[in-house]
């Protein structure tokens, strides 16, 4: 992890740069164990069909955190993030034979009191959004 960022080298509109995350069914499962959310349709061709699915999809919830690995990752700081928000607008299928690729991107939207920043997130798979109105409130050093 990098060093923890200073407050006074951030600005409004700094890009945090994209990075991709490439899920495949392997780790759904240990996702799905460590969160201890077994729902078959994130494993299970035939429960994904039943459901309507076009393919087993990652866990919503683990598209959160990769989102949220960016913003740590670029804070320094696993911590720093106070607040985070974000609402589910899309899936991420992953296929048997070839991985999803999640891709996240941020900016600086705002400075606050207190050294903290506000981070927009952009969270696509596919070219889709999959995470809209994504947003982190991070408290950064002084």
């Amino acid at each position: 992890m990098a060093e923890r960022r200073s407050i006074a080298a951030v600005a409004v509109g700094e890009q945090i740069p994209a990075r991709s995350f490439e899920l495949d069914r392997a780790m759904l499962v240990r996702y799905a164990g460590a969160a201890l959310d077994f729902n078959a349709i994130h494993w299970s061709e035939p429960a994904a069909e039943r459901a309507g699915l076009p393919d087993v999809i990652a866990h919503g919830m683990l598209t959160m955190a990769l989102a949220g690995r960016l913003v740590t990752d670029w804070a320094g700081d696993p911590g720093a993030v106070e607040d985070f928000s974000t609402r589910f607008s899309g899936m991420v299928p992953v296929g048997a034979e070839a991985p999803a690729t999640v891709v996240v991107a941020g900016t600086v939207t705002e400075i606050l009191a207190g050294e903290r920043a506000v981070v927009e997130l952009s969270v696509e798979a596919g070219g889709t959004a999959v995470l809209k109105a994504a947003r982190a409130v991070v408290r950064l050093r002084n």
